[in-house]
């Protein structure tokens, strides 16, 4: 790999392609570059939340997530090839059962906000939905494997627990939706 990013400025996608993992070019605009910029962005707002203070086992759930989330990238960016397994499906499940038993139940809608890490893990959780959106549409068009649409379900479900887990580890608590505030 020492070679392979040697070159950053190529100046091949100064028409508009980008080139596949496969060889191919397609468009930049296509529903899969969209899909693929979706899961680097979420990964990317993931690098910001990492900048805060959190605990150790969420930090270390985050940091698994950021290399997950190249693979997927990877997986998207090469048609037919498989980097997401049934694998890293039980290992969301399994972090998502461990952080939501410590939990309260909710009893009502929740505002994304509270702490600053609580607020950016939810900037995350609706670019990963987005990232679904975009994963579901390319599987409209194209084959797609059903794991990487199942990963970033999952996943954002995990952002969503880990924001209260981030307000709870702040001292705070959920920011509760007030669905009456403007009735008498």
């Amino acid at each position: 790999m020492g070679n392979r990013l040697s070159k950053i400025a190529t100046r091949t996608g100064d028409d508009g392609t980008t080139g596949l993992g496969d060889g191919r070019r397609v468009r930049k605009d296509s529903t899969r570059i969209a899909a693929i910029g979706d899961v680097d962005e979420l990964n990317s707002n993931l690098g910001v939340l990492l900048c805060e203070r959190l605990p150790d086992d969420v930090r270390a759930a985050l940091v698994s997530i950021q290399h997950d989330l190249f693979d997927l990238g990877g997986e998207l960016c090469i048609p037919g090839h498989t980097m997401i397994t049934d694998r890293h499906l039980a290992q969301l499940d399994d972090w998502l059962a461990d952080h939501n038993a410590a939990l309260a139940p909710l009893k009502e809608f929740i505002l994304p906000g509270g702490s600053r890490a609580a607020s950016l893990a939810h900037v995350c959780r609706t670019v990963c939905r987005r990232a679904e959106r975009s994963i579901v549409a390319l599987g409209d068009e194209e084959a797609v494997n059903a794991a990487p649409r199942q990963y970033v379900n999952r996943l954002s479900d995990l952002l969503f627990v880990l924001a209260r887990v981030l307000n709870r580890a702040d001292g705070g608590a959920d920011v509760l939706w007030q669905h009456d505030r403007g009735q008498n």
